[in-house]
């Protein structure tokens, strides 16, 4: 699943995530658009820890859940 305007993000749909997404994916969920996503994360100002793996960014599902309150 990927970001898109029409996905509502509930609980149930961040854990069917799996483990991570993208930062573009967890910008949705928080309601944050692509670009500004991407420049937290590189500023490490993301909301929640984001993982850096070679040139990519990874964000935790289990973070946004936690943030969320949504354990």
């Amino acid at each position: 699943m990927t970001a898109t305007a029409s996905t509502a993000w509930t609980p149930d749909a961040v854990r069917n995530l799996g483990m991570t997404t993208d930062v573009a994916t967890a910008g949705a969920i928080l309601g944050i658009g692509r670009s500004k996503a991407y420049e937290l994360a590189k500023n490490d100002e993301f909301p929640v820890a984001v993982l850096r793996v070679g040139r990519r960014y990874l964000v935790p599902t289990s973070a946004l859940l936690a943030l969320l309150g949504a354990r």
